[in-house]
């Protein structure tokens, strides 16, 4: 078209060109949807490539291969049958061809997170062989692995339906973490479940419990409960409802016995401060939460947790949720209590697992439970230690999981910022990995 053309020229320069006088202004945004529906269906190409495959490379991230060593910026980490080929800076690390890769410029990488007290004991999960493999991926999705989470404990659910579970992940059919489960928890017969009217308000399935009052009792429990495999035991220190009578330390040391003579680990829900001391000095390995009706945890709680090496499972959060029809005060307060126990609790050098106990809980964003934890003064790399390379420690899996090293599984999670300058930041998920294949991505933005 020449110059100083006519506007009716330039109509039918349009005109045969194709493009309908008027709608000019449309071009540009359509010509923009076009290439990012062209870009989404690149991506979602290739990341089913990824799922489908052990292969990947991810370029361009800050690397946190671990909670103590510093980050690697522009990094590069090389995936080959599900783990890890190579891990360094750009310009240090071979990139394969012909392999998918993620852009990850701008991202923070991690090592996948643990989630050690979990529940699958919710309605939603019943009959769970028979729930479409999509569904079953989806709630998965939304309680676990759209936050990273890699491994998840489950300390107290039906152990057959959670079994079940499991293996639809194992066997690839449905996308999900790895689950270790303790299956039904030793609780002393005096405990009253709650009633079905109030487990139906609930949402949540009827649990069912072993009993034992006594050593001998809690030897032939645990000897039952072990016949079905499970991957822990699960106490009660005290009875579910008032007034909480303490489970006597001979039978939380039995059946401690029972449990680590089978190289299991044992957990337990202390409720106060005499279930705290009683299964510390049972032998346990993990307290599951912290106590808010304890108050300050006192120079003997401490010492007695410390000598016995325990681990403790703050699970903070949930403490709050159970006041969400409460004043602002009430929930201040106990917040003030729980964040205390935990600071006196690493103040002592004590060993801290990251765990929600979502399930119990539907609100399964870990969000707070960061934010808690931080203000109980952990930092950064204490909390992503607690979600790497303690549980990886604990649960015997350290040459293999928790951190991004040759040779190690390759369990990741991608995030869109970097959580050592806030720590909510380990809530917002791009990309979670598992076994080199992604298991979660986050929805594209525009």
């Amino acid at each position: 078209m020449k110059p100083g053309a006519s506007q009716d020229e330039l109509s039918r320069a349009k005109r045969r060109s194709g493009v309908v006088p008027g709608w000019e202004i449309f071009t540009l945004p359509l010509l923009l949807v076009i290439l990012f529906s062209n870009s989404s269906l690149s991506i979602q190409a290739q990341t089913s490539a990824v799922t489908a495959s052990g292969q990947l490379v991810l370029v361009g991230g800050t690397i946190y291969t671990n909670p103590t060593d510093p980050p690697i910026h522009n990094g590069v980490i090389v995936i080959r049958d599900g783990k890890i080929a190579a891990v360094g800076r750009r310009n240090a690390v071979t990139i394969p061809r012909g392999v998918p890769t993620l852009n990850c410029s701008g991202l923070t990488i991690t090592a996948g997170f643990w989630n050690s007290h979990v529940h699958f004991f919710e309605r939603k999960w019943t009959d769970a062989g028979n729930i479409p493999a999509a569904e079953l991926t989806g709630q998965i999705q939304t309680m676990l692995t759209r936050y990273g989470f890699t491994s998840v404990f489950d300390l107290g659910s039906p152990l057959e339906n959670t079994r079940r579970i499991r293996d639809r992940i194992e066997s690839g059919e449905v996308k999900g973490p790895r689950i270790r489960a303790t299956g039904e928890a030793l609780v002393g017969k005096s405990s009253s479940l709650p009633s079905e009217t109030i487990l139906r308000i609930l949402g949540v399935m009827t649990p069912t419990v072993a009993e034992a009052t006594n050593a001998t009792e809690a030897q032939a429990v645990c000897n039952k409960l072990f016949e079905r495999d499970r991957d822990g035991l699960k106490i009660f220190a005290t009875d579910t409802s008032p007034p909480f009578s303490v489970l006597p330390v001979e039978v939380i040391r039995v059946a401690v016995e029972e449990a680590h003579r089978r190289h299991k680990p044992v957990f337990v829900h202390p409720t106060n401060r005499d279930g705290i001391l009683a299964a510390a000095r049972g032998g346990v390995d993990f307290i599951a939460h912290t106590t808010p009706p304890s108050g300050v945890w006192d120079k003997e709680v401490l010492d007695t947790l410390r000598d016995a090496q325990v681990a403790l499972i703050p699970t903070l959060k949930i403490w709050i949720y159970h006041l969400r029809h409460d004043r602002a005060s009430l929930t201040k307060a106990r917040a003030e209590v729980i964040t205390g126990q935990l600071r006196d609790w690493l103040a002592v050098g004590g060993a801290v697992l990251f765990g929600t106990d979502v399930g119990g809980m539907d609100d399964y964003d870990p969000t707070d439970e960061y934010v808690l934890m931080s203000q109980a003064g952990m930092s950064f790399r204490q909390i992503l230690a607690s979600m790497t390379t303690v549980p990886a420690a604990k649960f015997g899996e350290s040459a293999r999981l928790g951190r991004i090293a040759p040779g190690w599984i390759a369990d990741i999670v991608v995030l869109n910022h970097d959580p050592s300058r806030d720590v909510r930041a380990f809530a917002d998920v791009r990309y979670t990995i598992r076994d080199g294949k992604l298991i979660y991505q986050a929805a594209l933005k525009y």
